[in-house]
C-alpha cells in the first residue's frame, strides 16, 4: 500500500485544489469505506464546512475542516484520489465522493474496497484527533515522523535500544516509525548494509547512524520523486518515478547494483522481503535463530539450463525458462498491468475533467 512517500506527494497534490473550497455534500457507494459514521451522518457532519488545509500523518491523509473536524483517509492497497467536475464520467470503482460547492468532486476511487474514510473531532486542550471529546486519539499509538526535523538521531537510538525485534518488522511498526512501508524498509536497510532479520539490539552506534540517516535519505528522495509506482499508486499530478530507481525491492535474482550478486527473497511475517545477502550479512549466530525464515529464500545462483525463454519463440512456456527469468517476466507483467490501469483511469476522464 502506499507509504510516506505516496501519500505526502497526493497531499500536496490535493493542497491547492482544496484548500478554501466549500463542502456541498457527500456521496458514499460503500458504506465501509466510512471508518466513523454512516452515510447520511457523515454528509450531514461536513456540509457546509470549508476545507482548510491537506496534511498527512503516518500513511493517512488528513483534510482539516472548519469548526474544529477533521478527514482521514487511508488508501490502502488500490486506492485513489482525484478532483474532477461533477460532470465527469460516471466510475464504478468510486467508493466514496466529497462534493464541492463550485461544481467539482473529491472521488475516492478504490478497486478493492479497503480504503477507510473517518471523521474526527480535534481535542482543543490535545490537538489530537478523536471520536469523542476525551477519547484516546486516533495517532495516540503511532511513532514520530521520521523526516521531521525534530526526529534526530539520539530520538532514532533510544528508540531502537529500546526494542528486541529484527529490523525489518521493527521497521514495519507503525508505533516505531510513521509511514514506512515494506518498499522503503527494504530500500533504507539495502543502503545501510544491515540484514533485515538482524536484531535491532545488535547494531553500534555506527550501523545506528547508518540507519537512520538512510531511512531519512530514502524517504526524501521518494517524496521528491512522488513516490513509486509499482502498483496502483497514482496522485492526482500523475504517477510516480522513485520506482526507477529501487534497489532490491521486487528485484529478486537481479544483480545487487553494489557488488553484482543476485537479489534475494524471503517472507518476513508474511511480507516480501528483498536483499543481498553479501552486503547484507546476517552473523553465523544470528542465522541459526532465522534458519526457518531462511529456508524460504529465492533468487540465489541460476540453475543450468539451455537457451533463454526470450531467445524461444515459445515465450512464456518455453523450455529453458528458469524461476529466476519467470520471476523476472511476472514482475514485469505487473508492473505493466498496474501501469495499464492507471492510464485507463486517467482515460475514463474527458479531457478538462480533472482540475
Amino acid at each position: 500500500m502506499p507509504e510516506l512517500p505516496e501519500v505526502e506527494t497526493v497531499a500536496r497534490d490535493l493542497r491547492p485544489r482544496l484548500a478554501g473550497a466549500e463542502i456541498a455534500g457527500a456521496r458514499v457507494a460503500w458504506a465501509r469505506t466510512l471508518r466513523t459514521h454512516d452515510p447520511d451522518g457523515f454528509a450531514t457532519a461536513v456540509t457546509g464546512r470549508i476545507i482548510d488545509a491537506v496534511g498527512r500523518r503516518a500513511k493517512l491523509l488528513v483534510v482539516e475542516l472548519s469548526g474544529g473536524l477533521a478527514m482521514t483517509i487511508h488508501l490502502k492497497m488500490t486506492g485513489q484520489l482525484f478532483v474532477v467536475s461533477s460532470a465527469a464520467p460516471a466510475d464504478p470503482y468510486v467508493r466514496f465522493v466529497l462534493e464541492l460547492a463550485d461544481g467539482r468532486e473529491l472521488r475516492f476511487r478504490d478497486i478493492r474496497k479497503f480504503g477507510r474514510v473517518g471523521l474526527y473531532e480535534r481535542d482543543a486542550a490535545t490537538g489530537d484527533l478523536v471520536v469523542e471529546r476525551g477519547g484516546v486519539g486516533v495517532f495516540a499509538g503511532t511513532g514520530p515522523e521520521p523526516l521531521d526535523p525534530a526526529f534526530g538521531i539520539r530520538d532514532f537510538r533510544r528508540r531502537l535500544r529500546s526494542r528486541r525485534g529484527r529490523l525489518k518488522p521493527l521497521l514495519l511498526d507503525q508505533t516505531f516509525l510513521a509511514g514506512v512501508g515494506n518498499i522503503y524498509a527494504d530500500e533504507a536497510l539495502w543502503a545501510a548494509r544491515l540484514h533485515p532479520l538482524r536484531p535491532a539490539s545488535s547494531l553500534r552506534p555506527a550501523d545506528e547512524k547508518r540507519l537512520y540517516d538512510e531511512v531519512r535519505r530514502v524517504l526524501g528522495e521518494a517524496v521528491e520523486r512522488r513516490g513509486s509506482s509499482v502498483d496502483d499508486y497514482t496522485a492526482p499530478d500523475g504517477d510516480g518515478s522513485m520506482q526507477e530507481r529501487l534497489r532490491v525491492y521486487q528485484r529478486t535474482g537481479e544483480p545487487c547494483p553494489r557488488c553484482g550478486r543476485r537479489i534475494r527473497r524471503i517472507v518476513v511475517g508474511a511480507r516480501s522481503t528483498h536483499f543481498c545477502s553479501w552486503c547484507q550479512r546476517l552473523r553465523a549466530a544470528e542465522r541459526t535463530g532465522a534458519a526457518a525464515i531462511l529456508r524460504s529464500i529465492s533468487g540465489g545462483e541460476p540453475a543450468r539450463r539451455g537457451p533463454r525463454w526470450s531467445d524461444l519463440a515459445a515465450g512464456d512456456g518455453a523450455a529453458g525458462l528458469t524461476p529466476a527469468d519467470a520471476s523476472r517476466a511476472r514482475s514485469e507483467r505487473t508492473r505493466q498491468a498496474a501501469a495499464t490501469r492507471r492510464a485507463a483511469t486517467r482515460r475514463a476522464m474527458t479531457p478538462g475533467d480533472e482540475v
